[in-house]
């Protein structure tokens, strides 16, 4: 799959690379991970704390698919609203589902602690503001819900934002304990993690066909087979390919990274931005004070036409952030187009299979992937580690509202 293109940033902010070895051997593991991006290394993260023989792989060198283009808004609230979601699968489940995304981010936080590398995790806020007047009743509802279950939110008026920033907006849910990070360090941070607690890392080594035999599945490569007793394929949108889901959904998105910014000062305490309209647009800042800008989604799963609006994309999004920071001097210094992968329903997937025994498939498709990532990684190791999870029926592929 061609999941990307343009000039991208994040493998610049790296001082050095890193390399994983090809497999040229055959060897047998507890559990195989595919993928060496962001959900690979989440879940390496979470099982190489036990007694198992982990090993991770990937057809390309590891983090260099959708993760480096990952603009990683580490956020709780989704694309779908609180109160869509409610709609969808009732209240308590729904708040189950934030509750535990609440609290992935302070698992990113915490795994950061660990490292000596840092992945610039940083706690942010985020403005999430009405695009226009008739959003406004919407936002109430969704203030209420989330107040209702405790989260840290505020409803701000437009005076209030006014006061804060250099645009008018009608209203706005200011939420707190939101975060950014640097995504492709993130992932190496954890795939060398993983490694140092003896999970085997693979890149440049693609799986071409497999067998099962009895309760092991075997996977083939060039010049070597792993053997498992275990599966996960956390190979992002291009677990599509080995299983199709029904409640997936690919399209396309675009960002830019501008210039370094030298005054912030329009911009309160340089919170995420987002808003109410659909297809949305999005706005962050880095760690060296650049600004991410993205959004613009596409409704096309094919890259060629995904990439012929790649040049009117970057300039609309460039004009977005003028609309809101007129005075900000900011130009396009990066810049992408990639495939986006969500769901029908606003929920991520695990995917267990009868045709793909001992396996799980992890979906972490939609606006928030790296909180997903973290809380099904954490599902899937309690299932492999302890036999089962509570927090399994939330995300099923057959959950509640796909059996209506």
């Amino acid at each position: 799959m061609d999941l990307l293109s343009g000039k991208l940033y994040w493998p610049e902010t790296l001082d050095a690379a890193h390399t994983y070895p090809m497999l040229e051997q055959d060897i047998d593991c507890d559990v195989l991970i595919i993928g060496a991006g962001s959900s690979g290394a989440q879940c390496a993260y979470y099982l190489s704390n036990y007694d198992l023989k982990v090993v991770v792989a990937d057809k390309r060198k590891a983090g260099t698919g959708s993760t480096s283009v990952n603009t990683a808004l580490i956020q709780y609230a989704g694309d779908k609203t609180f109160a869509e979601l409610i709609n969808s699968f009732g209240e308590a489940y729904s708040a189950r589902h934030l509750k535990l995304c609440e609290k992935a981010i302070k698992e990113i936080e915490n795994a950061e602690q660990l490292f000596c590398d840092k992945f610039e995790f940083e706690w942010k806020d985020t403005l999430y503001y009405a695009s226009s007047s008739e959003d406004i009743a919407k936002l109430e509802q969704e203030y209420h819900y989330l107040r209702k279950h405790g989260f840290p939110v505020e409803l701000w008026d437009e005076k209030k934002i006014e006061e804060h920033y250099s645009f008018i907006k009608p209203a706005a849910i200011y939420y707190k304990n939101d975060a950014v990070i640097n995504p492709l360090k993130f992932t190496y941070a954890l795939l060398d993690y993983a490694k140092s607690k003896g999970a085997v890392i693979y890149e440049n080594t693609a799986l071409t066909g497999h067998k099962i035999e009895g309760n092991t599945t075997v996977f083939f490569s060039a010049k070597g087979s792993i053997r498992a007793k275990k599966v996960i394929f956390a190979c992002g949108y291009e677990g599509l390919e080995i299983k199709k889901e029904k409640n997936a959904v690919i399209t396309s998105s675009y960002a830019v990274v501008t210039n370094q910014i030298a005054d912030f000062t329009a911009w309160y305490n340089k919170t995420l931005i987002w808003e109410s309209a659909r297809p949305y647009i999005y706005f962050r800042t880095t760690a060296d004070n650049r600004i991410i800008i993205g959004g613009l989604d596409e409704n096309t799963g094919y890259a060629d036409a995904r990439d012929a609006h790649i040049t009117h994309k970057r300039e609309q999004l460039i004009n977005e952030l003028h609309k809101l920071f007129p005075d900000i001097d900011a130009e396009p210094e990066y810049f992408l187009a990639a495939f986006y992968g969500g769901t029908h329903d606003g929920l991520p997937i695990i995917g267990e299979y009868k045709e793909i025994p001992n396996s799980y498939f992890l979906f972490a498709y939609g606006d928030n992937g790296t909180v997903y990532s973290m809380v099904l990684s954490q599902i899937i190791t309690d299932i492999i580690v302890k036999g089962q999870s509570s927090d399994l029926e939330l995300y099923r592929q057959d959950r509640p509202l796909l059996m209506k």
